[in-house]
């Protein structure tokens, strides 16, 4: 990589899977790399594997990397920790590109593991925001799938930390994902996936240029009998099938050498059968029978995501980068009960429609001012309406929820809304020495939604080198963090009272935007060429904590807040590659606890919110201790893997008093590369999930806004080939 287009300084790269130690982030061309700290510059920042402008490229693929490094100068990360995961790294996982992306992510310092596919980032319920080259996506509805593909990744960056005042929004973490594109050549693949609990998955892509216009194209299809956590131990559960798709497409064109136009969509259609526990007591009398076979329980839910941007990306070739772009996303949720079932179990049977409509407008700019300062700013203008269609059926009862009938009856309990996000930042990296780099700046946002509220957010990152292999970083962010608007309703408290759905508290105050200092500071040391430390200590008081829970029946997530949170913690990295062979572990000690529920209290029992008002409770998802490590070891055409997650146990109890035990999954996987005449290029995968047999248990039914027991997967072996064409 040529150096004089940004000598980026990093605190750490750690090599995983057999990529390449470096120390500079300009050095890594094809490294998944956890920076522990920051990346400081004064000129425009390059792609991290971007090749040298080599006269024989065609001129069209130059011209389209050199847009690349500038879309790429648009998004600094001084002051924050920043873990990079390449399409190579993915592809030697024991998954490989199959590997879901919240998996993907879980091998990064701090993230644990949660049921439905949750991820939680240094004691964060979710707050992750996602962006597609550079792109904000509004998240979707909760919900079991994964909006997007592992396939459509060229390179993967989990940003978190202080973030320099470019990211708002969602700040626990930014999955910052450079999506695949056409610029490099022509070709595809066709992938077969398939094994255990009757899995069995299909994927393509294929990818290219013509003259100024390239484009990619992806997609896969599967199913299998294990779509969500089983509720029990057995690990074959009843009622599971899942049946998934995801499309994607990309396309660019080069309206001269400095501009580009690029437009993107995709698609995340999913259906789930919901697990079933055998041998549950019946509860309630439905029309004179309370006899009902649990295992024959037939709720569902489908979950659909759409979204789609266009994008004008330039430069001038000297001192000015910018990225004008427009989003839109439409995302949806039905949960369907089983009507007699639910009655006779729960006492209420709710049909649960959720849907929000988003788009909006984002644009960020970087002006090279001299040597010592980059200016950057940006805006960002967002538009959502949510619409809420609930239709539940539930018996008549009397104040202390005894039921005073066997007929139910339906209550329709429908809304919608509109609402708007303002966010404005200007911020300067200024080169202070040689050794020292300082980003710092201001950040307004501005929510017009459930609740109206704003704030002015300080940002400062500094990044200090005193030699070529120690790296010092420390950082300060004051964040402003709305609710998740897809996710908060204003249900009327009093809609069922006199019912077996009556909420156990009649308060119901508004969920209201977080608000935090957030503190960071980290070392990294390379120790040799081969092996290289870190470590990393955070610290975060929030006031009106946001937190997420699965409350009543439907399988959606309701946000509420603790009046005042507070999460720290400690990471520690080390990485090591020699030759053929390499290795990574990553291991996190985090806190995360919040006092007195001051919003949706309609969702709490009058004994939790006392016990809650008076004293510091654990989030539902504090993990103590989160460890993740692995490693790669290539001996010709074949490629030995394997990685591993471990975990403390998440929270349990009454108000989060108890937690799980530890647990610890390991995959392993073997990959044969193939180049034979008549055949072409292949690649053979045989992985093993969860290789010693641990059964382990990631939740028990209780806990803070916990609804049903949730099993992590049991020994299972896979089987896949992709053919490259």
């Amino acid at each position: 990589m040529n150096r004089l287009v940004r000598p980026a300084q990093a605190l750490l790269l750690m090599p995983i899977l057999g990529t390449p130690l470096a120390v500079r982030a300009d050095e890594a061309n094809s490294t998944r790399a956890a920076v522990v700290a920051a990346q400081a510059a004064s000129e425009p920042a390059a792609a991290p594997d971007a090749e040298k402008n080599d006269v024989s490229m065609p001129t069209v693929t130059v011209r389209a990397r050199r847009l690349d490094q500038a879309r790429n100068a648009l998004s600094p990360d001084v002051g924050s920790s920043v873990y990079r995961i390449s399409q190579a790294d993915i592809e030697a996982m024991p998954k490989g590109a199959d590997t879901p992306l919240n998996q993907v992510l879980l091998q990064a310092p701090g993230v644990a593991d949660d049921s439905f596919g949750q991820l939680h980032v240094r004691g964060e319920h979710a707050n992750l925001q996602y962006r597609l080259d550079g792109i904000v996506i509004p998240e979707a509805i909760s919900g079991f799938g994964q909006s997007f593909d592992t396939r459509i990744v060229d390179r993967v960056n989990l940003v978190t930390g202080a973030l320099p005042a470019q990211y708002g929004y969602r700040t626990s973490g930014v999955v910052d994902i450079r999506t695949q594109s056409g610029d490099t050549g022509n070709g595809g693949t066709i992938d077969v996936y398939g094994g255990s609990h009757q899995t069995l998955q299909t994927s393509a892509d294929v990818f290219g240029s013509s003259g100024p216009l390239s484009y990619y194209f992806a997609g896969t299809l599967g199913e299998n009998n294990l779509g969500i956590e089983a509720p029990t131990s057995d690990g074959s559960p009843l009622h599971d099938h899942t049946r998934q798709g995801n499309a994607f497409g990309y396309l660019s064109y080069l309206l001269n050498p400095l501009t580009r136009v690029a437009v993107m969509f995709g698609t995340a259609a999913n259906q789930f059968e919901i697990p079933n526990t055998p041998g549950l007591p019946g509860v309630y009398t439905l029309n004179g029978t309370s006899s009902f076979n649990s295992a024959d329980l037939n709720e569902t839910q489908s979950e659909l995501t759409n979204f789609a941007a266009i994008a004008l990306q330039g430069t001038n070739g000297a001192a000015l980068d910018y990225q004008v772009a427009f989003f839109t996303r439409y995302t949806r949720t039905q949960f369907n009960p089983d009507p007699a079932g639910d009655l006779i179990f729960n006492g209420v049977a709710s049909n649960d429609f959720h849907s929000n409509q988003a788009q909006g407008i984002q644009a960020d700019a970087t002006y090279r001012l001299n040597d010592k300062h980059t200016l950057r700013a940006g805006i960002m203008l967002q538009e959502e309406h949510a619409v809420f269609d609930n239709s539940v059926a539930v018996f008549p009862a009397d104040a202390s929820g005894n039921p005073l009938s066997d007929v139910p009856f339906t209550i329709d309990d429908s809304s919608s809304k509109t609402g708007y996000l303002y966010s404005l930042y200007a911020q300067d990296e200024w080169k202070i020495a040689d050794k020292v780099t300082v980003n710092y700046g201001l950040r307004f946002d501005r929510m017009d939604e459930y609740v109206q509220a704003g704030q002015v957010s300080p940002r400062i990152g500094i990044v200090y080198r005193p030699t070529n292999a120690t790296t010092i970083h420390a950082g300060y962010a004051r964040y402003f963090t709305p609710p998740p608007f897809e996710l908060v309703s204003n249900e009327t408290v009093g809609l069922f009272n006199g019912t077996t759905n009556q909420s156990p508290t009649q308060q119901n105050d508004p969920v209201k935007p977080e608000r935090s200092h957030y503190f960071d500071i980290g070392v990294s040391q390379r120790v040799t060429s081969d092996l290289t430390l870190g470590l990393d200590a955070y610290y975060k008081r929030s006031t009106d904590l946001l937190d997420e829970g699965q409350f009543g029946t439907a399988l959606i997530f309701s946000p509420f807040n603790y009046a005042t949170g507070r999460q720290y913690g400690l990471e520690f990295t080390a990485s090591y590659k020699h030759e053929n062979a390499s290795a990574y572990l990553n291991v996190a000690y985090s806190r995360a606890q919040g006092k007195d529920i001051d919003s949706a209290q309609i969702n709490f029992t009058p004994g939790e919110l006392a016990y809650i008002a008076n004293s510091w409770v654990y989030l539902d998802h504090d993990q103590r201790v989160t460890a993740s490590f692995g490693g790669s070891y290539a001996l010709g055409r074949t490629t030995l893997s394997a990685d591993a997650i471990v975990g403390s146990g998440l929270r349990s109890g009454f108000a989060n008093t108890d937690r799980m035990p530890w647990y610890m999954q390991m995959d392993f996987s073997v990959i044969e590369h193939l180049n034979e005449p008549y055949v072409g290029k292949v690649d053979a995968r045989l992985t093993l999930v969860n290789a010693f047999g641990r059964v382990y248990e990631l939740r028990d039914g209780s806990g803070i806004g916990v609804g049903a027991p949730q099993y992590g997967p049991q020994r299972a072996i896979y089987a896949g080939i992709t053919k490259h064409f």
